[in-house]
């Protein structure tokens, strides 16, 4: 029985080894995104938004922070900002005094009465548990925030507006027209603009030089031209390449094989099939595709710049062709056939061409 309590088998009495390990083994260095390993730790590491970094300085230094509002497109340093910004303010007591919620996850109105409310009404110190100076508030972020409820976000003006003393609100979104007229007068609003070209290439290779990664002119030129703007998405499609080619460098055609781009050939192929007037033809083009693994989603994407410079489609023709590609877009989103929809697109093409002819 001793010999059972010991080892919690019956036969062995010999006891178990332990298999903890000793505190002379090194600890393993957690992998980490580069994403986050490289957000700004401070507000002026934040790139290319000069006027929102500005006002946001001038108002960290008084305790007159107003409530916050972000909007612009993705990958544009939102969220990255108002981190850094809490990192300043708070310090140490970060986790403590700073609520961040996904408002596409979590965006009903129970979560602005139980959590938002909740954390919203407990009140804290004008100094930090190291003894430093801090606000006597504390923020609540509200990431995505466009996605939330119309009454989730009356519910959260009643609270922005009476537990103003003791909480700050920062509201993130891409579009700032779906958040309700009652917020947006109760926030400052920051544009966040799409950031530039030169900016993104000196990110990249920044990490590029701090990683090791060999990445030659077009190769952060394709990194620059998919990513649309996003530096979140080119920082993540770098990562993703460098685990690709550990050993070599990186080209422009790893880049577009992990974005997963539609080969120009492909492209070209699809069209000439919708020029021959075939049905048969483009069924076979458009199986080949969906077979090869292509997202449709990508494909119109590519396709609409394409089709926006045929010289052989009128312009009445290419509003017809580009409205009904909007209108597969949207099918798409909302989770329909990819096959049925490229047909549908390859139809209305192939029918702008014929009349064209």
């Amino acid at each position: 029985m001793e010999a059972f309590l010991k080892t919690g088998k019956l036969g062995q009495g010999e006891p178990a080894v332990s298999a903890a390990p000793s505190g002379k083994e090194k600890k393993r260095k957690v992998p980490q995104p580069w994403v986050e390993k490289y957000r700004p730790k401070t507000v002026d590491d934040v790139a290319f938004q000069d006027e929102v970094v500005m006002m946001l300085k001038k108002c960290m230094k008084g305790a007159d922070l107003p409530n916050l509002l972000f909007y612009g497109p993705p990958g544009t340093g939102k969220t990255s900002t108002i981190l850094a910004a809490c990192r300043e303010l708070f310090g140490s007591d970060m986790k403590q005094r700073v609520l961040e919620l996904n408002a596409s996850d979590e965006r009903g109105i129970a979560v602005v009465r139980e959590k938002v409310k909740g954390f919203s009404q407990q009140a804290v110190p004008s100094c930090r548990t190291d003894g430093r100076a801090c606000p006597a508030y504390k923020m609540v972020i509200l990431d995505e925030a466009d996605s939330m409820t119309s009454a989730a976000q009356a519910a959260l003006r009643r609270t922005m507006e009476r537990e103003t003393r003791t909480t700050r609100f920062c509201l993130i979104c891409n579009y700032v027209s779906r958040i309700i007229d009652p917020l947006t007068s109760r926030c400052a609003k920051f544009r966040f603009k799409p950031l530039s070209r030169e900016i993104l290439v000196q990110r990249l290779q920044d990490i590029c030089t701090a990683e090791g990664v060999q990445c030659d002119t077009d190769c952060l030129a394709t990194l620059v031209e998919t990513s649309d703007g996003d530096l979140r998405k080119a920082i993540t499609t770098l990562q993703s390449a460098a685990r690709l080619r550990p050993a070599g460098g990186l080209t422009a055609a790893d880049v577009r094989e992990v974005m997963g781009v539609v080969p120009e050939p492909v492209l070209e192929q699809l069209l000439t099939a919708c020029r021959s007037g075939s049905y048969e033809k483009l069924e076979l083009s458009v199986r080949d595709l969906i077979l090869e693994g292509y997202a449709a989603a990508q494909l119109l994407v590519q396709l609409m710049d394409k089709l926006i410079r045929l010289e052989d489609v009128p312009d009445l023709g290419k509003a017809i062709i580009l409205e009904r590609l909007a209108l597969c877009d949207s099918r798409l989103q909302d989770g329909a056939d990819e096959y049925l929809q490229i047909m549908d697109l390859g139809c209305v093409v192939m029918a702008q061409m014929k009349n064209s002819g």
